[in-house]
């Protein structure tokens, strides 16, 4: 009896170094990595260093989560205006690059519980007469936006407002778009505060931040394809975790000077 008993354990503990980190319901070779889908250009959240590396604030919650977990994680640079369609055919397993939490996404995402507050501003260049005290001001005037973002999402859905305007220009990143206002080729960027601020100190002269808040205040959350909830608790509990120790403040104190997270 204590033979078979003693097989027995064996056997469940095997089963559970064999689980790993599960996806779409099914369980995943322990070597296999998380792949984390997103935008490369999207400092400070993740972006390429001077080194040709993935770095950012998202990134090393990312592989400190995935550290928690006993995986692998791999992050896989994406066409962000595909992020849906990446996630839904399996491709990456989790976007966590600053995703704004959306109704419209939560219909096609599983998110994460919320962890940083994100508005929409106005930015313009350094010495330009540009007074945008509100969305009304956007009128007759060129403005750049991230494509896939949560501005032009909101653009979309208030045609009024879009119409106003003398042109909206979609970009691929917000770096694009911030290039094209120091060129002096659209009259303003509407994106998020968080990158926006993060440029502004690399290039003081060049970009001025207008608290101008554009739509609603937004929310962060990391998403997880629509039936994959397995993989969605598993790294919320472990997210949990890290904000109960300090770990997330710290690593927020490491890229913002302070913590700038959600505490609950």
């Amino acid at each position: 009896m204590r033979k078979i008993l003693a097989i027995c354990m064996m056997l469940v503990l095997a089963i559970g170094a064999l689980a790993g980190c599960g996806t779409n319901g099914a369980k995943k070779d322990a070597d296999k990595p998380i792949v984390v889908g997103l935008d490369d250009n999207f400092p400070p959240m993740g972006f390429k260093d001077e080194k040709n590396e993935i770095v950012g604030f998202d990134i090393d919650l990312a592989k400190e989560a995935s550290k928690r977990l006993g995986c692998k994680v791999e992050f896989k640079a994406i066409d962000w205006n595909s992020k849906e369609a990446e996630l839904q055919s399996g491709r990456v397993d989790v976007l966590w690059n600053g995703l704004d939490i959306t109704e419209k996404r939560k219909e096609n995402m599983l998110f994460s519980d919320p962890y940083m507050d994100n508005r929409q501003i106005v930015f313009v260049a350094k010495g330009k007469d540009i007074k945008i005290a509100s969305e009304a001001d956007l009128a007759g005037k060129v403005i750049g936006t991230q494509s896939g973002g949560t501005s032009e999402e909101y653009f979309e859905n208030k045609a009024g407002l879009k119409a106003s305007m003398k042109e909206v220009k979609y970009y691929p990143d917000f770096i694009n778009a911030f290039m094209d206002l120091e060129n002096g080729r659209i009259d303003a960027v509407v994106g998020d505060e968080i990158i926006g601020r993060y440029y502004i100190s690399k290039h003081p002269d060049k970009i001025a931040a207008i608290d101008t808040v554009i739509g609603e205040v937004t929310q962060f959350g990391f998403a997880f394809k629509k039936d994959n909830k397995e993989l969605r608790d598993k790294v919320q509990k472990v997210f949990d975790e890290m904000k109960a120790d300090g770990t997330v403040a710290k690593i927020s104190e490491k890229w913002f000077a302070k913590d700038i997270t959600i505490k609950k």
